[in-house]
């Protein structure tokens, strides 16, 4: 597997950043959704939403259909389960989720831009993406990447600056003439 160039380091150090952050806001985005989708559809089915008759911010609850099944949430489209939202302002559920959805678009040019300037195998970036899709995963990714690069990028600038010292001509003795 061919190395970065020591040229792309800037570039590396930036995306490494953008990944970062996009890490962190991907995470909590799928944390937000992953309670959203619990307070949905779980026995509790309520939708949390902003404004409207019940107040600044306000838990609406969803009408569940007569087909729906205890076990609809994990086995989607198994059945013709119907959920009817009864709250009126901003939906923040269905915001959550689009907002999710779209930033994780990001998340993964993020997660490429880094995979490619690294220079890693393919796997590397399927696993790089799945920190979007997998609870709590991007954290533990965003982490772990940033040791690994940053450790990776000191270690080779470590490298060529010693290899350049010994290329120098000031690290050689220069050679005193004789005085007496």
């Amino acid at each position: 597997m061919p190395q970065p160039k020591l040229a792309s380091f800037p570039a590396i150090r930036g995306a490494l950043k953008f990944y970062q952050i996009c890490s962190i806001i991907t995470g909590v985005g799928l944390l937000l959704l992953l309670t959203e989708m619990i307070l949905k559809y779980s026995p509790l089915h309520v939708e949390l939403f902003l404004g409207g008759s019940g107040g600044f911010l306000w838990f609406a609850p969803v009408i569940v259909g007569a087909d729906c099944e205890w076990w609809s949430l994990f086995l989607p489209q198994t059945n013709s389960c119907e959920l009817t939202s009864t709250g009126d302002g901003i939906n923040l559920s269905l915001a959550i989720l689009v907002i999710h959805g779209w930033f994780y678009v990001v998340y993964l040019f993020a997660c490429f831009r880094v995979w490619s300037l690294m220079r890693w195998k393919f796997g590397r970036f399927v696993t790089l993406a799945l920190g979007g899709v997998v609870p709590l995963l991007s954290f533990f990714m965003e982490a772990r990447v940033g040791r690994e690069v940053n450790a990776y990028l000191k270690t080779r600038e470590d490298a060529e600056l010693h290899s350049q010292a010994e290329h120098s001509s000031l690290t050689h003795q220069i050679p005193f003439e004789n005085t007496m």
